[in-house]
């Protein structure tokens, strides 16, 4: 690999002859984010040495990782069980006015479809499809769909079913000009993509952490700005109130929030498996980079993209495609066949749309890709 950065596929338990490129489906968990989550499971046959710090400190070092990878500051940051939920805290608080349009892809994940058209709905608005660009190039198109008329811009960093890449300083600055707010699902792409939410400037950025940060299912996080942190959250838990960590005066009712976005935080937060494991997951990527990551599975990628255009199969331009997650677009075959004809064989990819979705992390390599090529020749 060119990167200088190897393959990290020994901390994975990846047996040979399986060749895993579905990152974009589910991430497999590392041995230490297992073992991590085990550990954090066994606490429970011990409950009286779980102590009322437990139930913060963990959440806490988990929002400030979240924190480091975005760029952000930690009090921005809520702990949820998933994208749909935080989709839904964006909805309920933003709100219409003269502007009452939402903006979103064709073909978007329904995670970040069906709470705008319920907002929509209700507010007597409207959804915008931006329609898949015959170019590949979102950015002109969902720039032009950006005017006046517009509240919300509902967007990920790129298309989840082919990678194809969106320009989100650019989308971020078109909606402040026109006062419209941008929320970003960033589950395809936070983790192996590198963001910073100082240039992009969202309202909200949502991702599970399943897929590319490579942590457990049943969670994800929500960062959100400054002028979003005192709004209405999903339900009303003891743990998000202010000095929720004086148990012994728990009903000593109040209506004040713990700082920032921890109102918005799911109930049972401390969950004392996932926490841990998450913590392990967040280290994890950290400790590799997200730039090295992006730079190690474009590598990867790029060969995939060489081989399918020598094969005449379609792929996007370089240049409007993120580096980790790209479609290989198949030309009138069964995709859906093929796929199930790979995973027979040992080759795990994924059909989304009219591309198969191929999808590397670390613990691949360039044989992985021989091996994508080989069978695939075999299968159409």
């Amino acid at each position: 690999m060119a990167t200088g950065f190897s393959c990290q596929r020994e901390r994975f338990d990846i047996p040979d002859g399986i060749t895993y490129l579905n990152c974009a489906y589910m991430g497999p968990l590392s041995r230490e984010v297992v073992s991590a989550g085990r550990a954090g499971l066994e606490r429970k046959m011990h409950p009286w040495k779980i102590t009322s710090p437990d139930f913060f400190e963990g959440v806490e070092a988990v929002r400030a990782l979240v924190a480091q990878l975005l760029n952000a500051d930690l009090d921005g940051v809520a702990v949820l069980p998933a994208v749909s939920y935080g989709v839904a805290i964006a909805a309920q608080n933003l709100r219409f006015s003269q502007a009452n349009t939402v903006v979103v892809l064709e073909a978007e994940f329904p995670s970040n479809y069906y709470a705008w058209k319920e907002l929509a709905d209700r507010q007597r608005g409207d959804v915008v499809t931006v329609a898949r660009p015959s170019d590949g190039d979102w950015t002109p198109a969902i720039l032009e769909a950006i005017d006046e008329r517009v509240a919300i811009v509902s967007v990920p960093h790129c298309h989840w079913t082919d990678g194809s890449l969106l320009d989100l300083a650019a989308i971020g600055e078109r909606a402040r000009e026109v006062g419209a707010a941008l929320v970003v699902d960033g589950t395809q792409s936070i983790g192996a993509l590198p963001f910073d939410e100082r240039v992009i400037q969202p309202d909200f950025v949502i991702t599970a952490l399943y897929k590319w940060l490579l942590g457990p299912y049943s969670a994800a996080v929500l960062w959100c700005a400054p002028q979003h942190r005192r709004g209405q959250p999903l339900e009303f838990s003891w743990i998000t109130k202010e000095q929720s960590d004086d148990f012994p005066n728990l009903v000593d009712y109040r209506t004040d929030f713990r700082a920032g976005a921890r109102r918005y935080d799911v109930g049972q937060t401390s969950n004392f498996a996932l926490m841990p494991a998450i913590e392990a997951a967040l280290q994890q990527t950290l400790q590799w980079g997200v730039e090295s990551i992006q730079a190690y599975t474009s590598d990867l990628n790029d060969k995939v993209a060489a081989k399918a255009e020598e094969a005449g199969l379609g792929v996007a331009p370089r240049h409007l495609r993120a580096g980790h997650l790209m479609g290989v677009r198949l030309h009138g075959v069964d995709t859906e066949g093929v796929a199930e004809a790979m995973a027979e064989a040992g080759v795990f990819v994924s059909v989304r749309g009219d591309a198969m979705r191929v999808s590397p992390h670390v613990y691949n390599t360039e044989q992985d890709v021989d091996r994508l090529f080989e069978v695939l020749r075999s299968a159409i």
